[in-house]
């Protein structure tokens, strides 16, 4: 019998009539178009590419929500694997949506920062005891994934085990690819399509 990860039945509900009949999908949607009022702006903005746009998607105004970002936790919780340990929340977007994920699963959380600091501990990984443990990343909004990459690496080279991060929104950029490459599945509970589809 054929099995599929929860990442791919999300691809496959998403792209089916069920979908939207769903019980978690229903939820799902909603939550995009809550994510969408609260973060989409409009106005005269330079992109960090340095394009001009008249709109702009402000993730902290959802990541500073609490009771909008409680629902995303709750929504992110049945997507982490059932044998995680450890959460790691990545600096600086991933700590606000990691140590809601974290009371809501009741799994211990990590922070990564992104580089080591330069006194006290001169640790990168603040929080929960990684060694020998299972970790998942968790980042808020994925682009190229570079961010992901990055601690992985920092990780790896602690002996530490990375092979799968969860996110809020993949943008749809080319991060799961390049963490595909790096060896990293991405598990995210909304895509940038699902953001631009909401509606009222």
């Amino acid at each position: 019998m054929k099995t599929f990860t929860t990442s791919t039945m999300l691809v496959i509900l998403r792209n089916s009539n069920i979908f939207k009949d769903y019980k978690y999908g229903r939820k799902v949607l909603n939550l995009a178009l809550r994510i969408k009022e609260a973060a989409e702006i409009h106005g005269d903005f330079t992109l960090r590419s340095g394009k001009k746009s008249n709109l702009y998607f402000d993730k902290y105004r959802f990541e500073s929500d609490p009771l909008l970002l409680a629902d995303v936790a709750k929504a992110m919780s049945p997507l982490v694997p059932a044998k995680t340990q450890v959460l790691c929340g990545l600096e600086m977007g991933g700590i606000p949506v990691v140590t809601m994920l974290s009371h809501f699963s009741q799994l211990p959380a990590a922070f990564i920062r992104k580089a080591p600091k330069e006194y006290g501990t001169c640790k990168f990984a603040e929080g929960a005891d990684l060694a020998a443990k299972r970790i998942v990343l968790v980042e808020d909004v994925v682009s190229s994934g570079g961010a992901i990459i990055d601690a992985a690496n920092m990780l790896r080279a602690s002996g530490i085990d990375v092979d799968t991060a969860i996110c809020v929104i993949d943008r749809q950029t080319g991060g799961a690819e390049n963490l595909r490459k790096a060896g990293i599945s991405l598990i995210s509970v909304l895509q940038a399509s699902d953001i631009e589809a909401a509606s009222n």
